[in-house]
C-alpha cells in the first residue's frame, strides 16, 4: 500500500522542547486541514488587526484561518515537488511570505473571495502608518475635550492651554500631512479626536484546490506598516 504523502517525516533543527512541540502541532493541524477543506485561499492582510481576525474567525466557524509562522507552515505543506503533502501544493508554500494567511474552507469558491474583496474594517491608525490625507485644526476652543486632559495635548504636541476652563487651541495645528507616517504622538491625538483612518483588509492572491492545483489571482504587493503577526489559534 503507497504511502500518504501527509506520512512524510521533517527535520526540525536547532529548536527547544517547547518550541519543537508547538512547530509540530502547527504542522499537524495545517496538514489535517489540506485534508479536511477543498480550497485553500492566500490572503495578504493590511492594517492587521488580531481583534478583526478574532471576529471575522468566528463568522466563518466551518472553516480555518492561519496567519504568521509562515516558515513552519511552508514547511508543513511540502517545498518542493519531493516534500509536497499534496499534489502541487509546494506552489502555494512557496507563496508564504509578509503579511499573508491561509484560509481553508470547503464554502463556495466564489462566494469566499466575494466576502474577501468586499471586508472592510476601519480602526485607528498606529505609529507608523502612512497617511493619505491631511488634517489640520483651527486655533480655538476644542470643547469636546475636558479641561483635565489639556497637559496631555500640550505632552503629545498640540499648542494648547486653558482658557477659562476651556482647552483652547492658541494657533492653527496640523496633525498629519498626507504621505506623512505617523509618529507614537500623532496616532494618540488622531484616536482622541476620533479619526479612523487605517482599514482592514484582505486581498485574496491565489487559490488552492487538489483538484487544479495553485492559481495566482493577484500580487503581493503589500507596504510594510506597523503589524502584528500573530498565528492560528
Amino acid at each position: 500500500m503507497p504511502k500518504s504523502k501527509r506520512d512524510k517525516k521533517i527535520s526540525l533543527t536547532k529548536t527547544s522542547k517547547k518550541g519543537l512541540t508547538l512547530k509540530q502541532h502547527i504542522i499537524e493541524d495545517v496538514r489535517t486541514c489540506v485534508e479536511k477543506y477543498s480550497t485553500i485561499v492566500l490572503f495578504s492582510v493590511h492594517n492587521m488587526r488580531n481583534n478583526t481576525l478574532k471576529e471575522i474567525r468566528g463568522k466563518w466557524t466551518g472553516s480555518r484561518f492561519f496567519f504568521g509562522k509562515n516558515k513552519i507552515i511552508a514547511l508543513a505543506l511540502g517545498k518542493s515537488a519531493e516534500t509536497e503533502i499534496a499534489d502541487g501544493i509546494s506552489k502555494l508554500a512557496s507563496k508564504l511570505s509578509g503579511q499573508c494567511g491561509l484560509f481553508f474552507t470547503n464554502e463556495n469558491q466564489t462566494n469566499v473571495l466575494k466576502w474577501m474583496r468586499d471586508y472592510e474594517q476601519t480602526d485607528y491608525a498606529r505609529s507608523g502608518f502612512r497617511t493619505s490625507v491631511t488634517i489640520e485644526l483651527p486655533a480655538g476652543p476644542l470643547e469636546d475635550f475636558p479641561h483635565s486632559i489639556e497637559p496631555h495635548l500640550r505632552q503629545l504636541g498640540m499648542p494648547t492651554s486653558l482658557q477659562k476652563g476651556v482647552v483652547t487651541l492658541v494657533k492653527d495645528y496640523t496633525i498629519c500631512a498626507n504621505g506623512q507616517t505617523l509618529t507614537p504622538e500623532q496616532a494618540s491625538i488622531l484616536k482622541l479626536l476620533g479619526h479612523s483612518l487605517a482599514k482592514f483588509k484582505l486581498t485574496p492572491l491565489g487559490v488552492f484546490t487538489k483538484t487544479t492545483g495553485y492559481e495566482n489571482i493577484a500580487e503581493n504587493n503589500e507596504t510594510k506598516e506597523n503589524e502584528e503577526n500573530i498565528m492560528e489559534e
